[in-house]
């Protein structure tokens, strides 16, 4: 996910005007900024709330070794969504996209705040994952038709800001209900939030993104058959990869080797070609972002689960220890928006990647007991800050070497790559934590007896070595 410099015009729809002169809230975008920022605003307390409640949801539903599954298990079913979304949007425009992807959201987090096992759960995170995939593919290409070139940064900051109050509020919040009134209600409650977003953003992007030209060819499109079974086989293998490196016994080479032979031939028919040597580029854009966000996930979503039995933390304040990274991640998108920064895009994203790779690198420093538990949250907003940095990065350049016809189908191929690099790195994660005896951590929440401190150390530190390897793409990112 062609330079679009002399073709600002295709992006900008009919009757806008004067908007061309108006920032992202100027008069002509206000509505539609606020609107398409409130989705972002849902998914975000979705993510901060949702990982706060998640090591207590796990230990009542005997799950902890299950743990990892809880989040590639969304990861898993997006990566199909975003294929979809991709292909739906470039068709249709991205209205049906959205309000589908929306429904599915909600209807996931009622589904896992009512499960009675662990494997339900997991479901109703891969329905969760669907409907993520759905919405984040048609919020990028309702970006690239409504906003011309030079506003693109700017709402990209915006939708990374949008992370700051949930990130602050959601753990408390979550942390709250979740002592007092039980982790069910994090996952019931939220789905409320749909409305607001629904009501602001749909009507918005229904006028803005639509054109007389997409109408009279919708008759004459067809989805892409091939894009579409590559996309199955990539979620299935990713699927099946995970159970097999939760599984650990001989056995398990056998999925392992069936859900590679699907994965591979999909993931190089779904991503730009080169992506897999990083060549220059988009290539290189697409894999940058499944570097950065694969490694800073699997870590993140080990960090609760390792203050609450490693620390004996409540779940608030393990969720609260990662709530400056919201402040510090829209900080970094902030500095990548300014026109003045553009020249040293490449030399920024750099620093991002090392910024997180050190955070992850410093992070298990707690698993010593004379280290003060606070580091974490300084090394986590550090990490974020350069988050904010890259992901921003790599949208902006994404939709600058896409054709407006392109947008769809190479935004789905930047979000593929982040969310099977979740779901591959997160299947080692886990696999490496199972395999030193992490899912043996005590029910009770702030008891560290049968724990092993060292599991966590064998997903903390890989991590770290590819968040590095991130490091080096950065150097490859712009074409020659």
């Amino acid at each position: 996910m062609t330079s679009l410099g002399a073709r600002d015009a295709t992006t900008v729809p009919a009757g806008a005007g004067s908007d061309a002169d108006d920032g992202v809230l100027g008069r002509g975008y206000r509505a539609l900024s606020i609107g398409i920022v409130s989705v972002v605003l849902l998914i975000a307390f979705e993510a901060t709330a949702v990982g706060t409640a998640m090591p207590v949801a796990a230990r009542e539903l005997d799950g902890v070794s299950l743990y990892a599954f809880a989040f590639s298990g969304y990861f898993t079913t997006s990566l199909f969504g975003m294929v979809l979304a991709g292909q739906w949007s470039d068709r249709d425009g991205p209205l049906a996209s959205l309000t589908a992807g929306i429904s599915a959201f909600a209807a996931g987090l009622l589904l896992c705040g009512t499960a009675g096992t662990m494997w339900l759960f997991i479901l109703g995170r891969a329905v969760q994952g669907l409907g993520g995939g759905l919405v984040i593919v048609a919020l990028y290409v309702v970006v690239g038709r409504a906003y011309p070139e030079r506003l693109r940064p700017s709402i990209m900051a915006a939708f990374a800001a949008s992370w700051v109050i949930p990130s602050v509020v959601g753990p408390l919040a979550a942390g709250a209900v979740t002592e007092h009134l039980g982790w069910r209600w994090v996952f019931i409650g939220i789905p409320v939030l749909v409305l607001l977003p629904l009501g602001l953003a749909l009507p918005q992007i229904r006028r803005r993104t639509s054109s007389p030209e997409e109408g009279a060819e919708k008759g004459r499109a067809r989805f892409d058959r091939r894009r579409i079974r590559l996309a199955l086989g990539i979620s299935c293998g990713a699927g099946i990869l995970q159970y097999a490196a939760q599984d650990l016994t001989w056995f398990s080479l056998v999925p392992a080797v069936v859900g590679a032979a699907l994965l591979v031939p999909a993931v190089l028919g779904l991503l730009p070609c080169g992506t897999y040597r990083a060549a220059r580029g988009l290539p290189s854009v697409v894999l940058l972002r499944g570097v950065a966000a694969g490694s800073f996930i699997a870590a993140e979503s080990f960090v609760p689960l390792m203050l609450v039995t490693q620390r004996g933390l409540s779940p608030t304040l393990a969720g609260f220890s990662l709530a400056a990274g919201g402040g510090t991640w829209a900080l970094g998108s902030y500095i990548q928006s300014r026109p003045r920064v553009e020249p040293y895009r490449e030399r920024l994203m750099f620093l991002g990647m090392v910024l997180v790779a050190a955070a992850i690198a410093a992070a298990p420093s707690v698993l010593i007991h004379a280290v003060p538990v606070w580091i974490v949250a300084v090394a986590w907003a550090f990490g974020c800050l350069g988050m904010g940095l890259v992901i921003a990065s790599t949208s902006v350049l994404l939709l600058h070497l896409s054709a407006p016809e392109e947008a769809g189908t190479n935004s789905a191929s930047l979000q593929i790559s982040d969310g099977l690099a979740n779901v591959v790195l997160l299947a080692a994660g886990g696999a490496a934590f199972a395999a030193l005896g992490g899912g043996t951590v005590s029910h009770a929440a702030t008891s560290a007896s049968g724990s092993h401190p060292a599991a966590f150390a064998a997903v903390f530190l890989p991590m770290a070595g590819v968040a590095l390897v991130g490091a080096w793409v950065t150097t490859r990112v712009r074409e020659r």
